[in-house]
């Protein structure tokens, strides 16, 4: 049967990683850093990104930030495997956020993710003109993070197809949350413009209907089996595909029972994968019963190899 996956975007694609950024005792937690970097790094992965919502981007002041893009690109080296890396963005300041460009410019990124204006709501036009401006100031590529039930505001595909003809616009990651909008996006945009899902329990169906890949915080767990599912698809095995997507389904629904990245930091702890699942307020760990929930769900998981 042929796969009705499209075939990956000269641009972008494939499953991306939004990392989280481990604490400990109100500190950045480097050591925590390095094992998470050099563990996914060896996991079929095609980015990183960092400082983004699931990196608790917004409760890190700027010294933090360039710290974590330092110590992952130093782990990667390590690692000897090379993988983009992509710093999140957010703002609703145009002339700040073009300044904060002008100075991660020396980072060492490899591009960025920048959500659209939040609470201010600006007209398309507007945001046009935002995303516009902020293509001026960078030449690195960049994803455009379109998330209205996040930000108050919706990119439209019109608006959205415009700033694709820009040549450092590559791509967006998709959390409009309405699905005949994502499929419209998907049958009008060029070739070279990735459409990755950032919707963990729509990753198969966006695949399905013709996505790139995800930004898909899920695949902090059982990683290589949400590569599986895009590489079954690509493979035109989508039986196999749908098969594998059935056994994964309910990890994303277990990952985000409340708010993220709360579940995954817990099961990262729980893992050994980090020194302690601590957040930063606003943001608290997870509850008791999530909790137990998620210690059973390892141990299943555990018991099964």
């Amino acid at each position: 049967m042929e796969s009705t996956a499209s075939t990956q975007s000269p641009g972008l694609g494939g499953l991306w990683l939004p990392l989280i950024t481990p604490f400990r005792d109100g500190e950045l937690d480097e050591r925590s850093l390095r094992r998470l970097v050099a563990h996914y790094a060896a996991e079929p992965i095609d980015g990183f990104i960092l400082g983004a919502t699931t990196g608790e981007g917004m409760a890190l002041d700027e010294a933090e930030c360039e710290r974590v893009v330092a110590i992952t690109n130093q782990a990667l080296a390590g690692s000897g495997r090379r993988i983009p890396v992509y710093f999140g963005l957010s703002g609703s300041d145009t002339r700040k956020s073009v300044k904060a460009l002008e100075r991660m410019a020396a980072w060492g990124v490899d591009g960025y993710l920048i959500a659209c204006p939040y609470y201010t709501r600006p007209s398309q036009r507007g945001l046009f003109a935002h995303f516009s401006a902020l293509a001026d100031a960078t030449d690195r590529p960049i994803l455009i993070y379109n998330i209205p039930y996040r930000t108050g505001v919706n990119l439209g595909n019109e608006t959205m197809l415009q700033l694709a003809e820009r040549r450092n616009i590559v791509g967006v990651k998709d959390c409009s949350a309405d699905a005949t909008q994502s499929f419209d996006l998907l049958r009008h945009k060029p070739r070279d413009f990735a459409v990755l899902t950032g919707e963990d329990p729509l990753f198969y169906t966006a695949l399905t209907q013709g996505a790139e890949g995800g930004i898909t915080a899920s695949a902090h767990v059982q990683t290589a089996a949400f590569a599986d599912v895009r590489n079954r698809l690509l493979a035109g095995d989508q039986a196999g595909a749908l098969s594998a997507w059935q056994r994964l389904a309910d990890l994303p629904r277990l990952l985000f029972a409340e708010p993220s990245p709360g579940p995954i930091k817990h099961w990262l702890w729980r893992a050994g994968l980090i020194d302690s699942p601590e957040m930063r307020l606003p943001m608290v760990p997870v509850s008791d019963d999530l909790a137990l929930r998620i210690e059973r769900a390892i141990a299943a998981q555990d018991g099964c190899r």
